[in-house]
């Protein structure tokens, strides 16, 4: 398998992101949410921000969660390339 492509790099990080955050709030109770992946030489940067429900106390850490949890698709995105 080829080296992944920057779009494949970013989508795979940003619907990782994305379904993390879907894992822990009901989709209808975040008000708003932003995943920004950019990938440039070789260099993974994302940045998520979620308006979470008033009740949930924990929103930073599912936004730092959900950043480790792109790193980690992508970190396999391209393990899988390696190995094959």
């Amino acid at each position: 398998m080829a080296e992944p492509t920057d779009e494949d790099v970013v989508t795979t990080a940003a619907e990782a992101a994305e379904g993390l955050i879907f894992a822990r709030f009901k989709q209808s109770n975040v008000k708003d949410f932003d995943v920004t992946v950019t990938f440039e030489d070789g260099v993974l940067d994302v940045d998520v921000y979620i308006n979470a429900p008033d009740d949930a106390d924990d929103a930073d850490a599912v936004a730092e969660e959900a950043a480790r949890t792109a790193q980690e698709a992508v970190d396999e995105l391209f393990a899988a390339a390696d190995d094959a």
